[in-house]
């Protein structure tokens, strides 16, 4: 995807959470024990407000944990402070040329990954958001869009599963996992385990075990929202379950 393209999912996603129910705010998200929709919203806006905060103070600044964090309010402000902090993070990242330098938890970065990290950061919260109004009697969720879910997958592979997985475990060592998204073009990844790490190649590959869904489907269950078991699979599904348990991020 493109720079633009992230951020047209970025503003898609985050409308999409500023939108939901404040009658809703109590209700738990199914998926992520002890969390509520209240506290996805006031989690992804803060993670905003440090993110712009980051970016604002330039090129040459360190990662600092702190940075922004001041807490969205609770209660039914928390929706329109949300809307503003994704206002602000969007004018921030449009400021600012792509390929400007920018820190980022993965080592010397630029803008562009902050505007690929924070469209997958919302679009997965926004569909925490939206199972916990639909567990409540809401509307089903709307589904991330294709290409955007199928890149968000890249991105677990690339990038996440480094920092889940600083060790792979031995019972991952040699073993290889082809992952295939259904609904849209080039959404085909092995991910080779070694002790070294997971490396990851694009394209169609056999794998010791291969896992079939769409992209939406697949970077859900990557995420652990969505039971691997419900994903159609062949070969040594052990593989697969292996390093979904072992991705906690």
């Amino acid at each position: 995807m493109t720079p633009d393209q992230h951020l047209d999912l970025l503003r898609t996603e985050g409308l999409r959470l500023a939108a939901m129910p404040a009658d809703a705010l109590g209700a738990p998200v199914p998926t992520v024990p002890g969390w509520t929709l209240e506290r996805v919203v006031r989690h992804t806006g803060k993670v905003h407000r440090w993110v712009r905060a980051t970016l604002a103070a330039g090129p040459d600044a360190q990662l600092d944990g702190a940075a922004g964090l001041e807490s969205l309010p609770h209660g039914r402000d928390c929706l329109p402070a949300y809307r503003d902090a994704l206002d602000a993070l969007l004018a921030e990242l449009v400021a600012h040329d792509v390929d400007r330098a920018a820190p980022t938890f993965a080592g010397p970065g630029t803008i562009r990954f902050w505007m690929r990290r924070q469209a997958h950061e919302v679009a997965v919260h926004r569909v925490d958001a939206a199972d916990a109004v639909h567990a409540a009697g809401g509307v089903a969720p709307e589904p991330v869009d294709p290409a955007g879910a199928a890149d968000g997958v890249d991105e677990w592979a690339r990038l996440m599963l480094a920092r889940a997985l600083p060790s792979v475990p031995e019972v991952l060592h040699g073993r290889t996992v082809h992952l295939h998204g259904t609904d849209t073009p080039d959404a085909e990844w092995l991910l080779r385990c070694t002790p070294e790490g997971v490396q990851v190649e694009a394209g169609h590959a056999k794998g010791d075990v291969a896992v079939r869904g769409t992209a939406e489907e697949l970077l859900l269950t990557m995420w652990r929202r969505r039971p691997l078991a419900a994903l159609e699979m062949f070969g040594d599904v052990s593989v697969a379950q292996h390093l979904v348990d072992a991705a906690r991020i």
